[in-house]
């Protein structure tokens, strides 16, 4: 079976746009300090990350202007989702609150000489996102800076894309689909959103007495000595398509006794085992798999419906090198199993008074990968009257180079594909695919 890798080369456009403008809430906001919760502002996510999704040009909106309709929503969203028209402000201890100015959140408009088939018959990262986010000067910083930025790029065949970058300690991915569902659903004629939005960041707040009662390895701060040749400065980046074929033949890999797992779990410990062989460690060398794991249903009660605050753990395996490159996935999908059944409210807890105790510290470097299934947030339903998006989904391709986003992704046949980016340094990326490349031959 061949391996399905993706081309990895922008394309060049050329774009034309106006100047930034202010679009704040349709109607007065409370005016208010409200303090993000003590997952929200941990040192990891203070970071902003792009999504992108690119639409059709649909004959049933003659008259409708794609620009108009997003801004005109937006600023009627943000009535309800007032926090992001505000700005970041930090208090004792670099503790974080959003300031509820009703400053607004910056809007772009561009036109782009190019049609959507200029993308390829099957549009995919990485995005020359340079011209379709147009990255205000200023603005990169976490205190005082727009929380959120949205651009809307015409195209001459009357499709459009829509961009945006919103800072990730006010949101986690599902978060930044609410709002940008809001925005479709108003876009829409809806008087008000389905779902409406719930700030209650005060439940995931460390506790008065602290106690941190687990361990968290996917914290531990390591003293990193760099003595990378230029080999491994240089990185590369290609994408991995996993289909029904694919997933049967890592799942050949697993004995049969072998407990249900998911997808992603076969996917990630195929990915983990491959990129381990290929890095050739030290077999006595401690590595990381640190993924993310949506927590909202783990409190009792659950978080609200509504919860766009951040909700996810990241907790780390920890194992040898040579366990993770010699023994079959198997060993490594129940390690992931009895991972992700750690993460319970307690769990939760501890990281919150983690981050206060120890000054909320940055996630391990140290030999992780860290893996995210952004699959089911939502990226791929917003409507905003011309239909769902042909490509929805982050905007840069997993640019963080230990870190790989899982994206859904629909190729030629109209078939559901798993999109997976990895970056290695070139000699390293050689052996990654040759190793995976061995795991997906079906031996008889």
């Amino acid at each position: 079976m061949a391996l399905m890798v993706h081309d990895m080369t922008p394309l060049v456009l050329n774009v034309t746009r106006g100047e930034p403008e202010l679009v704040c809430p349709a109607e007065p906001t409370p005016r208010e300090l409200k303090p993000l919760s003590d997952i929200d502002d941990q040192e990891g996510l203070r970071f902003h990350m792009p999504g992108i999704m690119f639409y059709r040009a649909d004959p049933s909106m003659e008259g409708k202007y794609p620009v108009k309709v997003v801004k005109d929503a937006l600023a009627k969203a943000l009535v309800v989702f007032y926090p992001y028209a505000g700005r970041l402000v930090e208090g004792p201890n670099r503790k974080l609150s959003v300031e509820c100015t009703g400053e607004g959140v910056p809007f772009i408009e561009a036109r782009a000489d190019a049609m959507l088939e200029d993308f390829g018959d099957e549009i995919h990262p990485p995005f020359p996102l340079e011209d379709l986010l147009y990255d205000i000067p200023g603005t990169n910083g976490m205190l005082g800076t727009p929380l959120l930025i949205i651009q809307v790029t015409r195209l001459r065949c009357g499709g459009f894309i829509v961009a945006l970058r919103v800072n990730h300690v006010i949101n986690d991915g599902s978060g930044i689909m609410q709002l940008m569902n809001a925005i479709g659903e108003i876009g829409r004629g809806f008087a008000t959103p389905t779902i409406l939005p719930v700030w209650d960041r005060e439940r995931l707040t460390a506790r008065d007495s602290p106690k941190v009662t687990f361990p968290h390895p996917e914290y531990d701060q390591h003293q990193v000595i760099n003595h990378q040749s230029n080999d491994q400065l240089e990185l590369i980046q290609q994408s991995f398509l996993f289909g029904p074929t694919e997933l049967a033949a890592l799942r050949r890999h697993v004995a049969p006794q072998t407990k249900q797992f998911s997808s992603f779990d076969i996917i990630c410990a195929s990915l983990w085992r491959c990129r381990t062989i290929a890095l050739t460690l030290d077999p006595g060398q401690e590595v990381r798999l640190l993924f993310a794991v949506n927590a909202r249903n783990k409190f009792n009660p659950p978080l609200a419906k509504g919860y766009y605050g951040n909700a996810c753990a990241f907790p780390a395996i920890c194992a040898k090198a040579g366990d993770i490159c010699n023994n079959k996935v198997g060993f490594i999908l129940e390690r992931i199993r009895n991972t992700k059944n750690e993460v319970n409210e307690e769990y939760m807890r501890s990281i919150m008074d983690l981050m206060v105790t120890k000054d909320r510290p940055e996630f391990t470097v140290h030999q992780s990968y860290v893996v995210s299934d952004l699959r089911h947030l939502g990226f791929a339903d917003v409507d905003f009257g011309w239909g769902k998006p042909v490509f929805g989904g982050p905007a840069s391709n997993g640019s963080v180079p230990d870190a790989s986003f899982f994206i859904s992704f629909k190729n030629k046949k109209g078939e559901t594909m798993i999109m997976v980016p990895i970056s290695l340094p070139p000699s390293k990326m050689d052996v990654f695919v040759k190793e995976l490349q061995e795991m997906l031959q079906v031996h008889p």
